[in-house]
């Protein structure tokens, strides 16, 4: 199965806030089932963003790859589900 061009990103743990590596991204909430409309966020000029559906607050972080998170395993991977 292809990758997603634009990083998804998922907060199944329920941690308080998710340092990412980008900007532009997508919110799954969590893993399906439980999962809400994967939504389209876009910092801006901004440094953190909330997600509307689940209020899980992302933060941006320049050392990280856009994969990489913090904490570790908060990017969605679709053959994990």
């Amino acid at each position: 199965m292809a990758g997603h061009a634009t990083p998804h990103f998922h907060n199944t743990d329920g941690h308080r806030s998710i340092e990412i590596g980008v900007k532009e991204f997508m919110c799954v909430g969590a893993y399906p089932p439980n999962d809400h409309p994967h939504v389209f966020l876009d910092m801006g000029d901004d440094e953190e963003r909330i997600c509307p559906y689940c209020s899980t607050l992302y933060r941006y972080n320049a050392q990280l790859k856009s994969d990489e998170t913090v904490p570790e395993g908060c990017r969605f991977r679709e053959e994990a589900v």
